[in-house]
């Protein structure tokens, strides 16, 4: 395949009017030790702050299903691949220095809208990036700088209100679960010595605090056994990437193959297996996986489309695209921060709606003749 056909491969698909919906794939796991293994899924403050799991259970058909891996835990996983090996030269690699950390911009919790970036050097330009796209139409600005801001989602909710949904969206269930617990108790020797003899038994004080008492841990949470089947469920919005565009119709094009192309690289990607203490899954040797592409009307036509293939893809389109290989970095300004912490509500409101964060804006703010009769009436 020439490098003309491997960049236009996929392009009725992400023209206008395409039939094409989406792209979504189906992957069986089971547990590292096997099918019939224990799991443990994450924990939320299910009831009065007691963690406990996410599960869903229908009495009339006795059917339960139990989350494992979030939306955005899983977005949180995959676009890290973007930071190193042969992924590294297809996104834009941006550093926030804050004294002594180093944070890359594809750690950031809420992405191009977090305030690691807001209250930085970069804060202006994305500002501006976000604006360009909320008031012409164009992302190109922004997936420029942060294009997996794009291809994950994310929303600028406390300035220009921008929201990209996601293009990629990935979770993982499990179908028909039985919910574990489990007890144990911290036994503690610096206790005994403190005490000359037997320590105190209790969960709470001081001495359970500092690990000076024996701590039970009765009939918490002790994971599940999953009966029926551990499943990821994953779409590659195509009608979402349409709907972006960039300056003119060939940079639209370029645009779009760029960022198809991170998609597809992401999820094609080998997934991440260890999700977190008690939950290591892998693919199903016995269930292989599938993959469809699905019309608006419908339809669906397997579809198979290797990682090389995706990465050979990538490659090409952030060539065309011209992405930027040169690492950049930027300063947190953490008085910039307290600056704005400094504000009233009402005009940290105003402030970040109306432009950049900047020390000059903040200034401006103040000088304002309602912020002026303020100072003066003190």
């Amino acid at each position: 395949m020439s490098n003309a056909d491997v960049l236009t491969q996929f392009d009725e698909w992400l023209k206008d009017g395409s039939p094409v919906a989406a792209l979504v794939m189906r992957q069986w796991l089971e547990p590292v030790e096997g099918k019939d293994a224990v799991i443990f899924p994450p924990t939320y403050p299910i009831e009065q702050d007691k963690p406990g799991y996410n599960i869903d259970r229908f009495d009339k058909d006795g059917l339960s299903v139990c989350q494992i891996d979030s939306v955005g835990s899983q977005a949180n996983r995959m676009e890290p691949i973007f930071k190193s090996g042969p992924y590294s030269k297809l996104v834009p690699q941006i550093i926030i220095s804050a004294g002594d950390r180093k944070i890359h911009l594809l750690d950031a919790g809420h992405r191009a809208a977090d305030a690691i970036v807001r209250f930085s050097e970069l804060g202006p330009e994305l500002h501006e990036a976000f604006r360009i796209y909320r008031d012409e139409g164009n992302i190109e600005p922004l997936a420029r700088i942060a294009p997996t801001s794009v291809v994950f989602g994310s929303w600028d909710s406390r300035a220009t209100q921008v929201k990209l949904p996601r293009m990629v969206r990935s979770v993982i269930r499990a179908f028909n679960v039985k919910e574990l617990h489990r007890s144990a108790q911290y036994s503690t020797i610096a206790g005994e010595i403190l005490e000359g003899g037997d320590a105190e038994v209790t969960t709470k004080g001081p001495k359970a605090e500092l690990g000076l008492a024996h701590v039970p841990a009765v009939l918490t949470h002790g994971g599940i056994q999953v009966l029926g089947e551990i499943r990821r469920d994953a779409i590659l919005n195509l009608v979402a990437l349409r709907a972006l565009a960039g300056s003119d119709v060939n940079n639209t094009s370029k645009l779009r193959r760029y960022l198809f192309s991170l998609a597809l690289t992401s999820l094609t990607a080998q997934p991440e297996t260890f999700l977190r203490e008690g939950c290591e899954l892998v693919l199903d040797p016995d269930h292989a996986g599938q993959w469809h592409l699905v019309k608006h009307d419908g339809a669906r036509e397997p579809c198979e489309i290797s990682h090389d293939q995706a990465l050979k893809f990538a490659s090409a389109a952030a060539i065309a695209f011209g992405v930027n290989e040169q690492v950049r970095t930027a300063l947190f300004d953490s008085t910039l921060a307290n600056a704005v912490l400094g504000l009233s509500k009402e005009d940290r409101k105003k402030l970040l709606r109306q432009g950049p964060v900047t020390k000059g804006a903040i200034e401006a703010l103040k000088k304002t003749p309602k912020n002026k009769k303020k100072e003066g009436a003190g």
